[in-house]
């Protein structure tokens, strides 16, 4: 942790005044780690996921001689293990890292002030106040939005290895772990709908995500984006909330 000037109205994840630093270590390197290897990981799983369920024209020539498909369902298992592998580390790092590491995990749903931050960064976000609220960790808006997203990611991954499990067969692990939800949706069918349409919920997070980032970079005067690189928060002037 880096000091430097002192910044009015920075909050922690609570809406409480935090410590007068304009420069704070806020995001562990695993946690940048695995944000990173995600979100590749779901660039390659949104595309070929979506190439899956509504596959190229027929190739000309010998079926021997064309496996794109194949490539493209190998590329979205790999990914797919990547991705679940990735959410038990993050989920790991929850329990060893600093304080901001297992924020996303809880949501303090009896704390009045989250509440109201919740409220004014929609507010923010609708351009309706002027002014931002300043946050070491997740905004409230943030904090609930990656809440959803993990529980989001967890039904992908579960969904995910259940339809794996069908090719695997009933003696493989998949199917001993996962093959629980056949009894929840017996035709296969409604798992792939759900699974395709979970997917463009991830879609539309990432499209939101990327636009408040770089919309809190410029117009917060806090850093988003190289904050998830180098690990340290900045603040950049003194505006008072």
């Amino acid at each position: 942790m880096t000091e430097a000037t002192q910044v009015h109205g920075v909050l922690d994840s609570h809406g409480e005044r935090a410590a007068p630093l304009q420069t704070v270590y806020v995001y562990e390197a695993p946690v940048r780690l695995w944000h990173w290897i995600n979100a590749l990981a779901i660039v390659v799983l949104a595309t070929t996921g979506y190439f899956i369920a509504s596959p190229l024209p027929s190739t000309p020539g010998e079926a021997s001689a064309n496996f794109l498909m194949g490539y493209i369902r190998f590329a979205h298992f790999a990914s797919g293990y990547v991705l679940a592998v990735g959410l038990l580390g993050r989920i790991y790092w929850a329990f060893v890292g600093n304080a901001y590491a297992r924020q996303i995990f809880t949501l303090p749903l009896w704390d009045r002030k989250w509440i109201w931050g919740i409220l004014y960064e929609l507010r923010w976000y609708m351009f309706l106040v002027k002014r931002p609220q300043k946050y070491v960790g997740h905004n409230p808006l943030a904090h609930l939005s990656m809440f959803l997203l993990m529980l989001l990611l967890t039904f992908m991954v579960v969904t995910g290895f259940a339809l794996y499990s069908e090719g695997a067969g009933r003696d493989s692990w998949q199917y001993k772990l996962f093959g629980w939800v056949f009894s929840i949706w017996p035709n296969s069918q409604d798992i792939h709908t759900w699974h395709h349409l979970g997917m463009w919920g991830v879609v539309i997070f990432v499209i939101t995500h990327v636009y408040t980032a770089v919309r809190e970079d410029i117009m917060s005067r806090q850093s988003l984006i190289s904050a998830m690189i180098s690990g340290e928060r900045v603040f950049r002037d003194d505006i008072d909330s």
